[in-house]
């Protein structure tokens, strides 16, 4: 036992961490479009080879609902087959990334970009789960799925079949929802679990109308990617796919490994060893052909919670995983649909950071608009290019408010004006600058002193320079520009 001090407290959260990750697993999978079997497989890579590799110690990795949406677009575009390959493609990408030890770098985008990606993927997730819990086809497009939802709703009253199956969903719910308020012993047992257990149980006990998860066994499901499916690679629009993928999961990786060391005192999380670990298990999970894995929150902070130790824990939970699927796959055949997208509703729910737009609203509303663009943008357009919409106005509101520069105007009446420029000039503050040194009188000698610049862009400097030549009129002293001892830096572009 000494070897292995923690081993009693490890096995115990395994077990807890299978029992939350069991649901999860079939229900992202279900949503994504692909077979239930393959969301078996993520976890099982997930918990037995990136559980193994260094980088973050408690943190727990699966299929995740953040990428639901994007999977979905993904085989719905390019086919299952070619899910391997993106797959494939993504996880070397962050071998590379790891390597070249750009981990870090992923803790410099804003909060408020990720926080908008996952909105946008949680209303996606809701509305397209919605459809499914009452056994219809959802529409393709995410802002479809949510324009079309009042009409799928009214012609869901009209039928039995659909009402019993909704009625499922929302029960689902309901027990998730109230699970945390039974007694600490009850709640050993998680609230997803016992929701699907007492689904089927009632499916069984009723003989109710509703779809069922479609099995066909572990081996039957794993394809590795062929020669048809790696000639994808001939088409541009996969890249866009491969980078989306790799970016989007990366990212939602790093940011739960930040959020699971503030749950404990054990070892800091190694961002770019993360990051290959990461790299390592999709490249395995791309070889398979199945679903794309990143750093669960919801597992992970259940493996903090139940007093898991060490990295023994997650790479059990992917044993006992590989167990069901070996053993109990015929289990997954009595598992209600309506149930699974029960508990992708309340996932998509949880994504929703109604807290922090609250917050943001109140404290920096430029980063709430942010939040709320990157989610609609998601939305009404797709998953990758919402978030370079997002990323694009990140950027743009960075640059803003670093080229904060001040114009001073000093007239005393006779000899020259005196103007003194400081701060960050640059392209994007130039129009005002340029508006107020135009309203000068020009028959006045005037004066810039540019000594309290930081920094002067380039299209800044030759604004400023063709306004001082054309400034004055015939027979008034030109524009004088200063720059004083201090040395300016002076961008050769924009």
């Amino acid at each position: 036992m000494t070897k292995f001090p923690f081993l009693k407290q490890d096995f115990a959260a395994s077990l807890v961490v299978f029992l939350v990750a069991l649901p999860l697993c079939v229900g992202v999978a279900v949503a994504s479009g692909v077979p239930a079997e393959l969301g078996l497989v993520t976890g099982i890579v997930g918990g037995v080879i990136t559980g193994l590799m260094p980088g973050s110690s408690l943190q727990v990795s699966g299929p995740a609902a953040g990428l639901t949406v994007l999977v979905f677009e993904a085989v719905s575009e390019f086919g299952l087959p070619a899910l391997g390959v993106i797959v494939l493609a993504a996880g070397l990408l962050q071998l590379a990334m790891g390597a070249l030890k750009l981990g870090r770098w992923f803790r410099a985008i804003s909060i408020s970009v990720v926080e908008g990606m996952l909105c946008g993927i949680g209303l996606v997730i809701i509305a397209g789960q919605v459809y499914s819990a009452a056994g219809l086809k959802a529409p393709a497009s995410g802002i479809d799925k949510i324009v079309r939802l009042p009409g799928a709703l009214v012609d869901a009253l009209g039928s039995t079949t659909a009402l019993t199956s909704l009625a499922v969903g929302a029960g689902t719910i309901a027990v998730v929802v109230l699970w945390k308020k039974l007694p600490k012993k009850a709640q050993a047992v998680p609230g997803a679990l016992a929701a699907v257990l007492l689904a089927t149980l009632a499916s069984l006990a009723f003989s109710l109308p509703v779809a069922t998860v479609e099995v066909e066994g572990l081996l039957g499901v794993i394809q590795p990617p062929g020669s048809g499916a790696f000639g994808q690679l001939a088409h541009p629009a996969i890249y866009g796919t491969v980078l989306a993928f790799t970016l989007i999961a990366s990212a939602e990786s790093l940011f739960s490994a930040a959020a699971v060391d503030r749950l404990h005192d054990g070892p800091r999380t190694q961002y770019d060893k993360e990051l290959m670990a990461q790299g390592a298990g999709n490249t395995v999970c791309g070889l398979l052909g199945a679903l794309p894995m990143t750093a669960v929150i919801v597992r992970s902070s259940a493996n903090v919670h139940a007093g898991a130790k060490t990295k023994a824990s997650r790479v059990l939970h992917g044993a006992w995983l590989l167990l069901f699927a070996a053993l109990l796959p015929s289990a997954l055949a009595l598992i209600p649909l309506p149930a699974l997208a029960g508990i992708l509703v309340h996932a998509g729910w949880k994504l929703i950071p109604f807290g922090q737009i609250a917050s943001l609203w109140r404290t920096h509303r430029g980063e709430a608009l942010i939040l709320v663009v990157t989610a609609v943008a998601i939305v009404a357009v797709n998953m990758f290019e919402g978030v370079l919409i997002g990323l694009a106005m990140s950027i743009v509101k960075t640059a803003w408010e670093a080229s904060k520069a001040k114009l001073e105007v000093i007239d005393k009446g006779a000899g020259p004006i005196q103007a003194y420029l400081s701060g960050n000039a640059t392209f994007l503050r130039l129009p005002k600058i340029l508006d107020t040194l135009e309203a000068l009188p020009q028959d006045r000698p005037v004066e810039l002193d540019l000594s309290g610049l930081h920094h002067l862009d380039h299209a800044c400097r030759t604004a400023l320079e063709n306004w001082a030549e054309r400034h004055s009129v015939a027979g008034t002293e030109p524009v004088r520009m200063t720059s004083g001892t201090e040395p300016l830096q002076v961008a050769s572009g924009t």
